[in-house]
This record gives C-alpha cells, sequence and structure tokens, in this order.
C-alpha cells in the first residue's frame, strides 16, 4: 500500500537531493573538497547561518507565543464559534505567502498605510524608514507562519481531555491555576511540534527577507539561489545545502529524542509525557508554572464574569485573540482598496478604477500563469491523495516492524528544506527534459504535498470507528466491498480535506516552481514573484484581491461540504 509512496520519494526526493549534495564534492576533476573550503573560508557565509538561524529563532518564538492563545480558545470554544475563529486561520495559512509580503510592503513603504497613519498623528514629521531590516523582515515571517503554528498547535490541543481542567476547579483550583498546572503540561507536545515546523520552514524561506529585507538579512536561501541561477555553481550551492541540511537534522534528531518524530501526528503519547522527570529541573518547572497560575488568577479576578464562571474564556484572551486575528487578516485586506484606485499603489487609494482589473484579464501571461497552476494543483491533489491515503491506512491500521521509520521516510520531505529539494529537482529536471513541463510540477508539487495528505488522512482515521467495517463483513461483505460501500463515503470528507490541502499547497508554491517552471511556462505564483522583483504594478493588487477572494470561498466550500458530512 505504501509502494507507490516510497518509488516517488525515492526517485524525487532522496535521488535529486543525493545527487545535488553529491555535486559538493565531486565535479568534472574528481573528488574535491574545494566547495567547502570556499565556504568556510570566509566568515561571510558563517554569519548569513547565524543570521538565518537568529531570524528563525526569533520568528519561532514570537509565532508560538502568540498563536498558543488563539489555537487554545479555538479549542475551548463552542461549534459555532470555533467554526468562525478557525475560518480566519484558515484563510490567513492558505491566503498566498506572496500576497501577504507584498501587502507588508505597501504597508511598511515610505508612502504606505503605517507611514501615512503616523504623519497625519502628528506622531512624526518625516516618513519612516520602517523597510528593508530586521523588524520589517521579522513582521513578516511572523505574519507568515503564525497560522501554521496555530493549527498544529490545534491538532494536539483538540485532543486534551477536557474534563481535567474542571476537576481541578471542583478541588479548589482557581482558573488559572487549572490551566497552566494541568491544561498546559498536556499542550506542550503541540508547542513543541509547532516549533519544530515553524523553525524548519522558516529556516528555509526565502520570499519575505527577498522582498522586506535588506543586506543584512540575506539568508543562507538566498545564497543558493544565487550559486544555481546566477552563477550555476552546483558544487558549491551543494556545500551551502549540506551545511543547511546538517542544521535541520539536528534539530529534528533533537526533537525525536525528546518527544518522537510520531507526536507531530499524534499517533502515540509523547515521551515527555510518560517519563516526566522528578529532580531539580522538574521542581523549578513547577514552580514557574504554579507562578504563572496565581498571576493568572489575579489578572482573572478583576473581571467580574471572569470569576463567576471560570469555564468561560476570560476576556482579555478573547480581546487579544480577535485584535492578533484582525492584523493577520489586515494586510492581504488592505490590497482591496488599492486594486480600485487610480493613484496606483499609494496610501489612502484615491477615485475608483477597473483598469488594473482589465489589465490583469486582457494579460495573456496571466491569464496562462492562472491556468497552469490550476492544473498543476488539481494533478497535484489528485495524485497526493491517491498516493497518500493507502500509505495513511498502513501507518494507522498495520502491523508491520519499522512503522517508525517509514513514518520518518514519509515527513522526510517536511525535514529537508524545500530550497534543496527544488535545486536538486531542477538538476534532475534539466537532464531528462521536464523544465517547464506541467509533469515535472506535479511530481515536485507532489512531493512537497503527500506528508501533509498522510497526516491528515492518519487524523481522520484514527477517528474512524473501525467497528463499522466489521459489521459490514459480519453480513457478509468483502473486504473491496466493505471499501467501496462503508469505510470510503465515511471517509469521503476527510479525504476532500486532504485533496484541497494538497491542492493549496500546490496552488502557492513558489520555490520549486521558480526552478522547475521555466521562463515560458510560469505558474501564478512565479509570475507574482516576477511581477514584484523585476516591475512593481498596480495589477499586482488586483491579483492579490482575486486570489484572496479565491481563497476565501474555497474554505467557505470546505467548512460547508464538512458540515454537510457531519450533518448526514
Amino acid at each position: 500500500m505504501a509502494a507507490p509512496l516510497v518509488v516517488l520519494l525515492l526517485a524525487f526526493l532522496v535521488y535529486p537531493v543525493g545527487q545535488l549534495l553529491a555535486l559538493s564534492v565531486w565535479g568534472k576533476a574528481g573528488f574535491s573538497l574545494a566547495a567547502y573550503q570556499q565556504l568556510f573560508a570566509s566568515p561571510l557565509y558563517f554569519n548569513v547561518m547565524l543570521i538565518t538561524l537568529k531570524i528563525s529563532f526569533f520568528t519561532t518564538v514570537l509565532s508560538v507565543v502568540g498563536g498558543y492563545p488563539i489555537a487554545y480558545l479555538i479549542s475551548v470554544a463552542s461549534p459555532e464559534r470555533k467554526a468562525t475563529l478557525l475560518f480566519w486561520v484558515l484563510l490567513s495559512f492558505w491566503t498566498s505567502f506572496l500576497v501577504r509580503a507584498f501587502a507588508w510592503i505597501v504597508i511598511l513603504g515610505r508612502r504606505g498605510v503605517l507611514n501615512h497613519l503616523l504623519t497625519s498623528l502628528g506622531i512624526i514629521d518625516t516618513p519612516a524608514d520602517l523597510l528593508y531590516n530586521f523588524g520589517s523582515v521579522l513582521v513578516g515571517m511572523v505574519h507568515a507562519l503564525m497560522p501554521l503554528a496555530i493549527l498544529t498547535m490545534l491538532a494536539v490541543m483538540e485532543n486534551i481531555d477536557r474534563t481535567l481542567p474542571r476537576a481541578a476547579s471542583t478541588l479548589g483550583a482557581r482558573p488559572g491555576t487549572a490551566f497552566w498546572k494541568i491544561y498546559f503540561p498536556l499542550s506542550l507536545p503541540g508547542v513543541a511540534a509547532a516549533a519544530i515546523m515553524v523553525f524548519v520552514t522558516a529556516i528555509g524561506f526565502f520570499i519575505v527577507p527577498a522582498l522586506l529585507g535588506g543586506r543584512r538579512e540575506t539568508m543562507i536561501t538566498q545564497l543558493i539561489i544565487d550559486q544555481v541561477l546566477q552563477t550555476l555553481n552546483w558544487g558549491f550551492a551543494g556545500a551551502i545545502s549540506v551545511l543547511l541540511l546538517l542544521v535541520v537534522l539536528v534539530v529534528f534528531v533533537l526533537y525525536d529524542k525528546l518527544l518522537g518524530l510520531s507526536s507531530m501526528t499524534g499517533t502515540s503519547a509523547p515521551r515527555a509525557a510518560t517519563a516526566r522527570p522528578q529532580g531539580f529541573g522538574h521542581r523549578i518547572g513547577d514552580a514557574i508554572l504554579t507562578l504563572l497560575g496565581d498571576v493568572s488568577d489575579r489578572i482573572i479576578a478583576v473581571f467580574p464574569r471572569g470569576r463567576r464562571d471560570g469555564a468561560k474564556p476570560p476576556r482579555p484572551l478573547v480581546a487579544f485573540v480577535w485584535i492578533v486575528l484582525v492584523l493577520m487578516s489586515l494586510p492581504a485586506v488592505l490590497m482591496i482598496p488599492l486594486s480600485f484606485g487610480s493613484g496606483g499603489l499609494n496610501w489612502p487609494p484615491q477615485g475608483f478604477t477597473l483598469q488594473w482589473y482589465r489589465e490583469m484579464l486582457d494579460s495573456p501571461v496571466w491569464a496562462q500563469a492562472l491556468t497552469r497552476s490550476l492544473l498543476v494543483g488539481l494533478g497535484t491533489g489528485v495524485l497526493s491523495m491517491l498516493i497518500g491515503t493507502p500509505a495513511a491506512f498502513l501507518l494507522v491500521r498495520g502491523d508491520m516492524r519499522g512503522k517508525g521509520a517509514m513514518l520518518a521516510f514519509v515527513l522526510s520531505p517536511i525535514v529537508v528544506p524545500r530550497m534543496i529539494i527544488a535545486v536538486g529537482l531542477f538538476y534532475m529536471f534539466a537532464r531528462i527534459g521536464l523544465v517547464g513541463t506541467a509533469l515535472g510540477l506535479v511530481l515536485g508539487h507532489t512531493v512537497v504535498a503527500v506528508p501533509y495528505v498522510v497526516m491528515t488522512m492518519m487524523a481522520v482515521l484514527r477517528n474512524y470507528d473501525t467497528r463499522l467495517d466489521l459489521a459490514a463483513q459480519s453480513l457478509g461483505a468483502r473486504p473491496l466491498a466493505t471499501l467501496r460501500y462503508v469505510t470510503l463515503p465515511i471517509l469521503g470528507a476527510g479525504m476532500m480535506s486532504s485533496f484541497l490541502f494538497a491542492f493549496a499547497t500546490s496552488f502557492d508554491e513558489l520555490t520549486i516552481a521558480l526552478f522547475a517552471s521555466g521562463g515560458l511556462n510560469a505558474t501564478l505564483p512565479k509570475q507574482f514573484w516576477d511581477e514584484v522583483t523585476l516591475q512593481v504594478s498596480p495589477v499586482i493588487a488586483a491579483v492579490s484581491t482575486c486570489l484572496f477572494v479565491f481563497i476565501a470561498v474555497l474554505i467557505f466550500a470546505a467548512d460547508r461540504l464538512r458540515r454537510r458530512s457531519v450533518a448526514s
């Protein structure tokens, strides 16, 4: 059942990445360490790696700390409120990275929203330089990756027994103490999983630093792009990739030692939960949680409603969550009035015009890019679902040795930075003639999308009542008939969710498309990237608005399908 997935990853992940890494030590003249000598001879590359680690670290901390209250409120909210909160998180999560990064250019620019607001209020006399520095990169990175942290933590929080904090309250614990001493330790696996996902994504990120950062905020992936696209120095690009991959592997090994990779999918109890230390470190941690609980109780006591009903979330928490959700969606929303303004990308919008939409619709370049992205996204979604669903069945229901190793192999496209995968595929596709083809893009996008399909289907299968299959078989149904008439109809909503996840991943994928799409066969993100980096036109605001509306409709339709499947 896992054979198609194994073949896919061996052919389009292990082989191209291994080939790229081999180029760092093997060239036309044979074996050589010249690339590594160049890498370590200058402090430039070491400093770039330190900058990459610094940006990734602060992005991870702020994303997890800021996203934890949102994930918590969603997990304890009523079904109606949960659907509303989750809609806004998913809207930010699925909105294109490029749209969000470009929106920050408009907000932080010298003629942008923030400078206009500050000068109007008299706080500053002249526009401030808010772009192309560490602060702008950090803001863009946190805004881009906080939804990922929220959804990762939410997957663990949804499985926490709600009766445990209530039981602590009945025994005399106040709401803050019950949260910090009971709920928070149980949610730590989700915090750790969110941290590892955000850190690994951030360390291989290049969109935000390239658009919002300056020379001092250059990240390691930007060096790989320069070596491949400008100098075609494959050996040195491979050496940088080895350095980046070693850093990521060290982080994942530490995570696996502490919690286990299986905790990322919730398939087993985390190791930290099964072997809690009782030494000095444990006493220090318990004292810190006790202090936090006491401080929280004092804050909650200020609000009468929180004092009367500890089961309801305190008002400051609700206010904080909604403020953050508004800030997460605001940059993309601000592109809407700009797309109708006749004054270009300056704030505030002036006049009203449909010129930018007409230019977008009349442009064959944008039409071809949209068509190509839709076709590649549909192909990726179908292929990922067909390959990933049987593998999820095997990992959840199969009884075999080496299941942990199989899970680690399935998650390997998440472990390996996407830039390394993209460069490896580009080198491989260039030799077999797949650069610029839809097939090459579908295969490359499937490699990075199929792990999310497997994790989604594993979560669905864990909640599936297998007694329904046994009942069907006891009535004479054969295994294939049971699968066709019982299992698959019930799992239809989960399979549709996994398809949409893979489609959205492909539709917004830039890294692989940047190399493998070819100059005349750009996808929508690749075309968007070319427009932003080569010529900033108000047409970009119109494209951003269309993408934002498309994602909103897609999420709304997925939520309707989910509710209909639950009702039936």
